[in-house]
């Protein structure tokens, strides 16, 4: 008696494809039909209102405030361009801690009680801990920065 072309096995695997086939298309022809449940466009829009909250009712013709393209700005402003802060240049202070070999150390001011970061190549004056010293204080890329760093006597 001659065998079957095929197996059990290939049988149910055939079975499983086919099954398989049919939950995939029973799933798009559902989200085809949901798709055109979704609404119109206009249902979809939401606008912006004056304080920036997302809401489904247009804006007020009335208060719209025109901007000129001038006043945009999208870059940050360069350097020259911004108010500069008011800085206390000269103060007065202690060195609360220097390492020589890494080449920074920290400053507590003598007026506020801050500590300001110093780096080697801001020193006039080689310091070493516990010396009272006069200081200029500038914008660093973290807070302010002890620079022109002199030891009084």
């Amino acid at each position: 008696m001659a065998r079957s072309g095929q197996t059990q096995n290939k049988r149910e695997k055939e079975k499983k494809k086919i099954k398989k086939r049919k939950e995939k298309e029973a799933k798009r022809l559902e989200r085809k039909e949901n798709s055109n449940k979704g609404g119109s466009f206009e249902d979809m829009i939401a606008y912006v209102d004056a304080d920036g909250n997302l809401t489904d009712t247009p804006p007020d013709p009335t208060q719209k405030v025109e901007v000129e393209v001038e006043d945009i700005e999208i870059a940050i402003p360069k350097k020259e361009d911004r108010e500069e802060e008011e800085i206390i240049t000269d103060t007065e202070g202690k060195v609360s801690f220097f390492d020589h070999s890494k080449g920074f150390g920290f400053i507590i001011g003598k007026q506020t009680g801050e500590k300001y970061f110093v780096h080697v190549s801001g020193l006039i004056d080689e310091i070493d801990e516990n010396e009272k010293v006069s200081f200029e204080l500038e914008q660093g890329m973290k807070g302010l920065n002890a620079v022109r760093v002199k030891i009084i006597d």
